[in-house]
């Protein structure tokens, strides 16, 4: 499985679309870890590597479900490692998805807008350095059922334009560039 997750990798990052310097930016620092003869799929490749993640919004683009992540002690978007049984990146962010949230999305209605964030960890992410996240978009109901895991203390629709305070910082320009993309998909 792990040719076919580094060849979707390298196809996600070529041919990302950047609107913005940071896109343009996030696209090349992630062209130097995927290049066509592979990269950092899994966690054993080294301390900096793919995680796949699910930005979710509700229908009127307005309210965005996020985990109180018990590591990091932060509100994030649902995300983790993907895993040799993953088909995609896409797939492995869906799964992470279900796994933290409890909501399904059917894989075959599959995101057209996702980004690319680069971010370094703390020590409390232990032999992980940097998540090389590549973030897919999915609007689902509001009235979901929820779940919370065990990698989670809590799990919260919020606002888009009122967040908690405990985010990361890449969180809001992530959000804001996702909902261009889902508002204007060129």
């Amino acid at each position: 499985m792990i040719p076919r997750l580094e060849a979707d990798a390298h196809r996600l990052v070529s041919t990302f679309a950047p609107r913005s310097e940071r896109d343009r930016a996030a696209q090349a620092d992630f062209a130097s870890f995927f290049g066509a003869d592979g990269g950092p799929v899994h966690r054993e490749a080294g301390p900096d590597h793919l995680t796949a993640s699910c930005v979710v919004f509700d229908a009127a683009l307005r309210h965005t479900l996020l985990v109180f992540h018990r590591k990091g002690k932060f509100w994030v978007q649902p995300g983790g490692h993907v895993e040799d049984g993953d088909d995609s990146i896409v797939a492995g962010a869906l799964r992470e998805l279900r796994e933290e949230t409890g909501i399904l999305v059917d894989p075959t209605d599959a995101p057209l807008a996702y980004d690319l964030d680069h971010h370094g960890l703390s020590s409390r992410f232990g032999a992980c350095s940097s998540h090389l996240d590549i973030g897919i978009a999915v609007v689902v109901d509001r009235d979901a059922a929820l779940t919370v895991s065990e990698e989670s203390e809590d799990v919260r629709w919020w606002p888009v334009d009122a967040l908690p305070d405990e985010v990361p910082p890449q969180l809001v320009p992530r959000l804001d560039g996702l909902l261009v993309q889902l508002r204007d998909p060129r």
